[in-house]
């Protein structure tokens, strides 16, 4: 029986002032002292003079930062005995500002230059696509690279201000500090740009997303189209984007568009024998589980990371896993997302979603990149965003038809039949009037999302946007520090780096 706690979107606190301030987002260059230096090319960026070219470097525009490490600072995750620990690791865990350094992987400031950096590859296409001569034929495929590029610009800002800036939602209006809205290339030295308002960096994701909807045609990517923003991962990102901005008819909207009559074309089943067969491998799930030929997976982006290494950082308490995954309102039934997991450390689990991946820096190095295919989006995530509007437009039925779906797909061994009555009992809740059909069913959705997208860093965004409070223990098992509802230090601290050389004024701690 799992207890009901009260959950509204009130967000955090408006603590963060809204004074405008100046960054600078370019890393310090190292010049040579060359009495010719000023004659010459003084980068190597490509001569961006046709469609091939354009199309080239926007393979450069998906951030190759991941956000999964933010579930080190989440309520999924445990202080891991046994596994490498770096310092920034164990300032997070106790959300103290990780003062890192940009090219350390799995860190804001790691994200925060990694994601700004394939921005500005996007906008030096959109600086030239549209003075490129083109015949009638082409002018279709330069519409769909002019697409991807707002797209790309638009995603990587949107992910930057969910994490750098407050959250946008009843509770606040946006007037609070967020990040730099870049949309041009960077041609000069140290340039300064302005922080924009969380409100003002939403306005422009939205211009973009959705004059990149329209220009957008997936003809153009037919041999790679889940490594581009084809038309419906740009569908999912506007389900995920007007879901965060509290717009629940338009995230409903494009919820429709992706989904149809046919959700369940979008939801892998995990009771298959094709998945259930897999278990057997952990490297064939992951395999499976990441793979393009699903329908459900929509974008896949290659990340630069450790989260999937079973030696590295924190992972999931052993006990709190099996308690999380046997956790549900149907009796006798299986959720088979609980298995496979990995072994992490000497107390904790892993679940098996990525494929641990290494590319050499040469053929007979032993040295390189550890990296993961990530989802960006998956077609289970506006299933559930749908759900969450459904419950928002009180539209109640429509919300458990689509968790049925879901529940057909996950469970298996026992009548896996959702309604509010077994919700209602579930919760303990049969006889609270106070515990409205709303409530229960946010509750239920939100116990879906941390069970869907554990150790993909999907949780930490849930925790802001409910503003749910969070303890992490020590290794001997007791309370080292506690993240507050309304707590501050969910907007994650800008750079160090970028605070120093530019000037940028800190979020308030």
């Amino acid at each position: 029986m799992k207890k009901l706690i009260h959950i509204f979107p009130v967000g955090v606190n408006s603590l963060l002032r809204a004074k405008r301030s100046h960054i600078v987002l370019a890393v310090l260059l190292v010049f040579s002292a060359c009495d010719t230096f000023l004659e010459e090319v003084p980068d190597n960026r490509v001569s961006l003079d046709d469609l091939d070219k354009a199309a080239q470097l926007l393979t450069n525009a998906y951030s190759n930062a991941s956000y999964a490490f933010t579930d080190w600072m989440s309520d999924d995750f445990t202080y891991t005995v046994g596994t490498t620990l770096r310092t920034e690791h164990q300032q997070m865990y106790v959300w103290d500002d990780p003062f890192s350094n940009p090219d350390d992987q799995d860190t804001p400031a790691f994200f925060w230059y990694q994601t700004y950096t394939a921005i500005s590859h996007a906008n030096e296409v959109l600086q030239i696509i549209d003075e490129l001569e083109v015949d009638q034929e082409d002018r279709e495929r330069r519409d769909a690279i002019k697409a991807e590029a707002l797209l790309t610009r638009a995603y990587g800002h949107f992910m930057l201000v969910n994490l750098f800036g407050e959250e946008f939602n009843f509770g606040n209006n946006g007037s609070g500090p967020g990040v730099p809205y870049i949309f041009e290339p960077e041609t000069e030295f140290l340039v300064e740009y302005e922080r924009a308002s969380v409100r003002s960096v939403l306005d422009d994701v939205e211009d973009d997303l959705r004059d990149g909807l329209e220009l957008l045609n997936d003809s153009y990517y037919s041999n790679s189209g889940k490594y581009h923003f084809n038309r419906n991962a740009a569908l999912a990102f506007a389900s995920r984007f007007y879901l965060y901005k509290a717009d629940f008819i338009r995230c409903k909207q494009y919820s429709d568009e992706l989904l149809g009559s046919n959700p369940e074309a979008f939801v892998r089943d995990m009771t298959s024998e094709e998945f259930r067969a897999s278990k057997a491998s952990t490297s064939g799930y992951p395999q499976l589980y990441s793979s393009p030929d699903l329908p459900s997976n929509l974008l896949l982006i290659r990340k630069i990371s450790l989260v999937q290494r079973t030696d590295f950082a924190y992972g999931v308490d052993e006990n709190n896993y099996g308690s999380l995954f046997a956790t549900h309102p149907f009796d006798d039934a299986t959720d088979e997302r609980e298995n496979p997991a990995w072994v992490k450390g000497l107390n904790a689990l892993f679940p098996v979603r990525y494929e641990s991946l290494f590319e050499r820096s040469s053929i007979n190095s032993n040295v390189g990149t550890p990296y993961h295919i990530a989802l960006a989006f998956r077609g289970e995530e506006v299933l559930l965003n749908r759900v969450e509007a459904s419950i928002y437009n009180n539209q109640f039925d429509d919300a458990i038809a689509d968790l049925q779906v879901l529940s057909d797909r996950r469970y298996t061994g026992g009548d896996v039949t959702l309604t509010m009555s077994r919700l209602r009992t579930f919760f303990n809740a049969d006889d609270d009037a106070s515990f409205t059909d709303d409530l229960i069913l946010l509750n239920y959705l939100l116990l879906e999302r941390r069970k869907e997208f554990i150790g993909q860093g999907m949780r930490w965004f849930d925790i802001k946007r409910y503003s749910l409070a969070v303890d992490h223990r020590g290794p001997d098992g007791s309370v080292i520090a506690r993240l507050e509802r309304d707590d501050n230090r969910k907007v994650l601290q800008i750079p160090k780096s970028a605070i120093e050389v530019g000037g940028l004024e800190p979020n308030e701690r």
